[in-house]
């Protein structure tokens, strides 16, 4: 993805709500703000009777977004969390700015627009309040949703103050009042997810229980390798089977992000389209993927790996610095492909209209998915209205909209409105995948065991020549910080499978293999692991280290992990605690998404292979606040199961086509499994940064670590196995 440069401007407009109430509305310019105030469907609402409406402006899928923003308005706007009611904003960036979920941006990008735009509001119904009791407004205070006068205690509600409030100029939002966080009496407290009781009754919040009248269901017949051509297909036969209304094909355009040739079935029901699929026999000209095969890349990987790649990252001389070591350490490590596998198959509902087209999507980047539509359809932006549904998990796969633009297509040629549906089979043999890589390492040891000098040749997927989606290698680890010869270098190969962003894109794959390979130099001196990587950083300190940026996110703070990595020594029990047979202690720490994490990992392993993780411990920094702590935690312990279920995954391509075809093949981590998980929060002095991603990465190289203490095995290549891990006779 794309930076998303964030703005320092932020206008806001009020006016009157139907009824006598209080409407805001947000925007990048005055008559944007002064257009969104004009509608019902604005950010920020209190009806006559008090109730207070605040619209969530992000996607939803399952990161806690819709509840977490509103929090931090309702916090500065001093009302009860009891009054406020919570709406998914409309789809409109120019009044609400960018509105996606990915890249944990959401809280960088909104908390002091937000806390702006709350306290800008909570002024304006202290002045309204002033003039209804003619005192000064300096003797006014708000609270739980009512003006109060000091000195005598008369109260006004909000809701009796709405129309008035209307009625009084916005305030500067770069100089208005902002509340102490010390005073902050929601923002940071456990606050339960505003859709929570409506998912645990079973209601229908998600896109695929979309309905719209007159609705009828579709699939598609996907070429199984990406960029394959139709040829023929038995589809007057397909076009008598029960329930079948249309069944026409559609032509890709060779858009990586859009259409690919296909075969429509439109239905009564979604089974009769599914069972007619079934039946449907299709011939592809399959011969573009005939060089994409796992063994292949393999092959080329290990061709690669020896020589030298592009440097990505130099500092210091680190040729010079390894033959001049005491000692040198090598390996090669390999990351397979890996699906996204959101619990919710991808699916969107489109109805054509007289003026264009409405679609209901559940996903992660909107704006893109009608950008995408208008540019392959032709239909002006305008004239797309996309409807932003709670998504049943993304991880990233929901930042790509072409099951957005097939539902389009369809309902564009068929005329009708339809949901189009995929099975899990389609969502992983259609994925974005989360490419793999190989990894060469190298590490030079001075006679004392002090790191100097680590190179590292990351060989990984490339689409034109240039890094593919989601594969590019970035310096991340701290050893680039903390060692003073180092150098990155990176190679490609070539591929045509789809490849994208899987959550903390990058860092879930490097920080294992770069944490793993730090564990190994740290064993290969005799030294603790969670020491050697504190030695590391006071070295650097002590040389007053400099801290690159990495591109997109804040520079690299070696203060912020030594306290990070000191925390979690003490909370874990770092050392005091003897394992037992059988059982061992790993420890890995990454920097990305802004946010600085270690964790400690306990894992068990039989003498036949079984793993299993029993305890992580799980140490975080991502700045000054928790908005929302049950959310935060949430969002730690899901990274965590994410991260030890990745470990059991891959994806391999035969001749293009994706080998692995659903749960049986493609295991999740079962409740059963889980680990107890130990959360902690450092509140540090920097801007709150987001949660979705950065505690993923450490737990992947922090278990493989921990197998190692149990077993001697070092784990070079995931995913984890049984026979990898079984003891030898």
């Amino acid at each position: 993805m794309n930076d998303i440069k964030l703005s320092r401007r932020l206008f806001v407009s009020a006016g009157l709500l139907a009824g006598g109430g209080f409407v805001l509305g947000f925007g990048a310019s005055p008559s944007e703000a002064q257009s969104a105030a004009a509608q019902l469907t604005d950010y920020v609402a209190v009806a006559a009777d008090g109730t207070v409406t605040i619209r969530a402006k992000n996607p939803e899928v399952g990161q806690g977004v819709k509840t977490m923003l509103p929090m931090i308005i309702a916090e500065e706007m001093e009302v009860d969390w009891a009054q406020v009611k919570v709406e998914t904003a409309p789809l409109n960036e120019k009044a609400y700015g960018p509105q996606f979920a990915g890249g944990s941006m959401t809280t960088p990008m909104n908390y002091d627009n937000m806390r702006r735009a709350g306290a800008a509001v909570r002024a304006m119904f202290v002045q309204a309040g002033a003039q209804a009791l003619n005192v000064p407004a300096g003797e006014l205070t708000a609270s739980r949703g009512e003006v109060i006068h000091k000195p005598t205690g008369k109260r006004i509600g909000y809701g009796k103050l709405a129309a008035a409030a209307a009625k009084v100029s916005v305030p500067d939002l770069t100089t208005v009042a902002l509340k102490d966080p010390k005073t902050f009496t929601l923002i940071g407290q456990f606050k339960g997810g505003v859709d929570s009781p409506k998912i645990v009754r079973g209601e229908p919040i998600f896109g695929i229980d979309t309905v719209v009248p007159g609705m009828k269901y579709a699939v598609l017949a996907k070429p199984p390798v990406y960029g394959a051509k139709f040829r023929s297909a038995n589809l007057d036969a397909v076009r008598k089977l029960p329930g079948v209304t249309q069944v026409f094909t559609l032509e890709g355009k060779g858009d990586f992000h859009g259409l690919q040739d296909c075969v429509a079935i439109v239905a009564d029901k979604w089974w009769y389209a599914k069972t007619a699929r079934d039946q449907l026999e299709v011939v592809w000209d399959e011969s573009i993927g005939t060089p994409h095969d796992t063994a292949t890349y393999d092959a080329q990987a290990a061709k690669l790996l020896p020589g030298e790649g592009e440097a990505v990252r130099t500092k210091g001389d680190v040729k010079a610095a390894l033959i001049a070591a005491s000692q040198t350490i090598e390996a090669v490590y390999e990351t397979p492909f890996i699906p996204h596998v959101p619990l919710e198959p991808q699916n969107c509902t489109a109805k054509v209209t007289a003026d264009g087209i409405e679609i209901w999507a559940p996903t992660q980047l909107p704006g893109g998915g009608r950008r995408l539509v208008s540019q392959a359809l032709g239909i002006p932006e305008e004239k797309i209205t996309v409807h932003m549904i709670r998504g049943g998990g993304g991880f990233g796969r929901r930042l790509e909209n072409d099951y957005m633009l097939e539902a389009a297509a369809v309902a564009q040629k068929a005329g009708v409105p339809v949901k189009l549906l995929w099975t899990r089979e389609d969502d992983i043999a259609y994925d974005y995948f989360r490419p793999g890589n190989y990894h060469r390492l190298q590490a030079g040891l001075d006679k004392a065991g002090g790191l100097t000098a680590y190179r590292a040749h990351g060989v990984t997927f490339g689409r034109d020549g240039k890094p593919a989606q989601g594969a590019g290698i970035t310096p991340d680890g701290f050893a680039q910080m903390t060692v003073a010869n180092y150098q990155l270098e990176q190679s490609l190969i070539e591929t045509l499978i789809p490849t994208g962003y899987l959550r903390a894109p990058s860092s879930n794959s490097l920080a294992y293999v770069h944490e793993c390979f730090l564990d190994e130099v740290a064993h290969a001196t005799d030294k603790d692991p969670l020491d050697f990587r504190l030695q590391l950083v006071e070295d650097a300190l002590k040389a007053s280290a400099e801290a690159p940026k990495d591109g997109r996110a804040a520079a690299y703070d070696l203060k912020r992990i030594k306290t990070v990595l000191e925390t979690l020594k003490i909370r874990s029990g770092w050392g005091q605690t003897k394992p037992k047979p059988g059982e061992g202690f790993g420890v890995a720490t990454y920097f990305s998404h802004r946010g600085y994490f270690a964790e400690v990992a306990k894992v068990r392993v039989t003498p036949q292979g079984e793993w299993r993780v029993l305890k992580v411990w799980v140490v975080g920094d991502v700045g000054s606040q928790i908005i929302n702590p049950a959310g935060a935690i949430n969002q730690v312990e899901g990274s965590v199961i994410d991260g030890i279920g990745e470990l059991r995954q891959l994806i391999t391509f035969e001749k293009g086509r994706a080998v692995q075809s659903n749960f049986h093949d493609v295991p999740l981590m079962r409740m059963s499994e889980a680990p107890r998980i130990d959360t902690h929060f450092i509140l540090s002095d920097n801007p709150p940064t987001g949660l979705g991603e950065p505690a993923l990465p450490p737990v992947i190289p922090a278990v493989c670590n921990a197998i190692f203490a149990a077993t001697g095995v070092r784990v070079r290549k995931l995913p984890l196995t049984t026979e990898a891990l079984a003891k030898k006779a």
